[in-house]
């Protein structure tokens, strides 16, 4: 069933500061993303996808009688939320965006949606924000995320791990509410399954030793060693300790953990380990594949496909709403992304647009099999993947 928001909660949208007028030349969207950061690697073909699916729209001639889209990049650094908020503030006041696909991280996006979009009536579709906290956080109705929350990839990863028979593990988590949120909701769930959990410590970003971590973790024992940590920074740095001192030599990889980048660096120190990252198989996600790389774009990489819906959700609901403003993408975001109506692949926006402006309904499929549920965000499904030879392979979507 398709899901609309309260009366209130759009009133409050159009009292807002971001309200665009419906026949405007031009329609600004924000893209942040941590393009410096932790996960600085993964983030360019993130915003390449997004704003594939934004250039999709442009092409077709079809979006509100000629309003162009145009994608305005900010960087969140992923980690620091000061900085991101300010960010988002200068895209917000002094670009005029009508709607932010982004952020990324889960600490510095509920930042920007608390202290930025929400008060300035901005609604968000973060592509890789997974933390459980913000199924709940007050929202007035602005967020939204196409990536599936950490307390159903908690639940997976303790499955990998069974199907691996392994029973005891050492946990480290990233100090943040990413990785926090994702430690909870592992531990939770591999306790539940007869896992025994020796140590859970949080690492930091960016040292130069993780030494004494290692030593800690090791000491407390454990057949794997769970890291849940930042592919750029502590978590590699992590695996890095552990094999300098031969601490442990079988890792099981959180979301944040996967990128070409760090099986270009430790490829040989990660053989045999495995991990789970959001993914999706089916139509959609080959036509996106085929399509993101005849165009140049890494579509492989993490939350490539998650950007690419985020980007067309965010046109697609501008253009049921009928006008260029923050309240219409809103509204319209769930309508949208979910039954009834005729399904959209990627290379349909054009499609999708004709449909709306024929007065129909549609339901984007999009990358990643889309359907929104709850608060707005993605069931999902996700890759259970094995390092061999130096490369991520599938062992199967769960």
């Amino acid at each position: 069933m398709k899901k609309m928001l309260l009366a209130t909660a759009i009133s409050a949208l159009y009292a807002g500061g971001a309200f665009a007028a419906g026949h405007a030349s031009e329609a600004k969207i924000g893209v942040i993303l941590g393009f410096t950061g932790p996960i600085e690697s993964l983030t360019p073909a993130m915003a390449d996808s997004a704003e594939f699916a934004i250039k999709e729209v442009n092409e077709s001639g079809q979006f509100l009688d000629g309003v162009t889209l145009v994608p305005v990049r900010g960087d969140s650094t992923c980690g620091d939320a000061a900085a991101g908020s300010a960010a988002a503030e200068r895209l917000i006041t002094a670009d005029g965006v009508v709607a932010i696909m982004g952020a990324d991280c889960s600490g510095v996006t509920g930042a920007i949606l608390s202290n930025v979009a929400l008060p300035n009536g901005v609604p968000m579709i973060s592509p890789s924000a997974t933390s459980p906290g913000l199924s709940t956080v007050e929202d007035n109705g602005l967020f939204f995320r196409t990536s599936p929350s950490d307390a159903r990839q908690g639940e997976v990863l303790a499955g990998v791990l069974g199907t691996n028979g392994v029973t005891s593990v050492a946990v480290t988590y990233q100090n943040s509410d990413y990785g926090k949120g994702l430690s909870d909701s592992f531990i939770a769930a591999f306790e539940a399954a007869g896992g025994s959990i020796t140590l859970s410590a949080p690492h930091e970003d960016n040292k130069a030793d993780y030494s004494a971590e290692i030593a800690a973790l090791a000491s407390a024992g454990g057949d794997v060693l769970v890291v849940l940590g930042y592919a750029d920074a502590g978590g590699k740095g992590m695996i890095q300790a552990a094999s300098d001192t031969g601490a442990f030599d079988t890792f099981m990889l959180g979301d944040g953990m996967y990128g070409d980048a760090l099986l270009a660096d430790l490829g040989d120190v990660l053989e045999g380990s495995y991990g789970v990252v959001p993914w999706s198989e089916g139509e959609g996600t080959d036509k996106f594949n085929e399509l993101a790389t005849a165009a140049g774009i890494e579509a492989g990489s993490a939350y490539t496909r998650e950007s690419y819906d985020a980007g067309a959700l965010i046109a697609l609901a501008m253009a049921k709403g009928g006008e260029v403003s923050s309240a219409a993408v809103a509204a319209n975001v769930l309508d949208v992304a979910n039954a009834p109506g005729e399904p959209i692949l990627p290379g349909e926006l054009g499609k999708a647009l004709e449909i709306i402006k024929a007065g129909g309904d549609v339901d984007y499929v999009g990358a990643t099999n889309v359907e929104l549920i709850g608060p707005g965000e993605a069931a999902g499904t996700y890759r259970h993947y094995a390092i061999k030879g130096g490369a991520f392979e599938t062992v199967e979507i769960r």
